[in-house]
């Protein structure tokens, strides 16, 4: 597998690890986020939501890192076909998770927001739905540091839970606006939450999207998507 280049087996393989570690310190960085922004939610702690607002930085840089590597791989070793997915994929992967990061970090600014908002029951329903996406997260990048395609779309599979809690929420969340309009700020900020959420859910499965494809060369069956108009995550 040697080339003139400078791609050995060996080489390219001690390469490849580096990157599937980053990326798993970026997926544990990114876990740890919605975690956190979740139990200051739930507990109002505006101080928490301020930590996970300014650790943000810190899976930008490793963004940066993996990026980095992933060209100097590309450069000096030349990889073709399966190894060049795998490359590919762990760029782009990276960019997902930071951009998963992004979502837990709004749902902490949110939290700053609405700290001594009064308490809304729908509330109730977003750390199972928290817990379900970060659950997606870990396991997607499991998968993508063992190659796995069957668990990787053993992820996808669970994106339509998700979909059914942001759903459930959303309606919840409006009957409480209806019946008073005191309710309406703090519940159309816990709706924010509940879309970040549910992008982060898309951008897990996007992820399994990419680990299958890297993994098997082959993409998989085509996602039922619902088109949904009621709101989009912040940007």
């Amino acid at each position: 597998m040697a080339n003139p280049t400078g791609h050995t087996v060996k080489a390219f393989d001690e390469d490849l690890d580096q990157l599937r570690a980053s990326i798993a310190e970026m997926g544990g960085l990114a876990e740890a986020a919605i975690a956190e922004s979740m139990r200051a939610l739930v507990q109002r702690d505006g101080q928490s939501a301020l930590r996970v607002i300014e650790d943000d930085a810190k899976l930008d840089a490793l963004e940066a890192e993996v990026e980095r590597q992933a060209v100097q791989v590309i450069a000096l070793r030349a990889p073709m076909a399966d190894d060049l997915r795998e490359v590919v994929a762990a760029l782009k992967i990276a960019g997902v998770v930071e951009r998963i990061g992004d979502y837990a970090k709004n749902i902490a600014k949110r939290v700053v927001v609405i700290e001594e908002a009064p308490d809304l029951k729908p509330l109730s329903l977003l750390p199972e739905m928290a817990r379900i996406v970060a659950e997606m997260v870990h396991n997607v990048l499991d998968a993508f540091a063992a190659r796995d395609a069957d668990k990787a779309a053993a992820v996808c599979e669970r994106d339509k839970a998700v979909d059914d809690f942001y759903s459930s929420i959303f309606r919840a969340l409006l009957t409480f606006m209806m019946e008073n309009p005191n309710h309406i700020t703090p519940a159309t900020h816990l709706l924010f939450v509940a879309k970040n959420l549910e992008r982060i859910g898309d951008h897990a499965t996007n992820v399994a999207e990419m680990v299958y494809f890297a993994a098997t060369g082959n993409h998989l069956a085509e996602r039922e998507r619902g088109y949904d108009t009621t709101l989009e995550a912040d940007g």
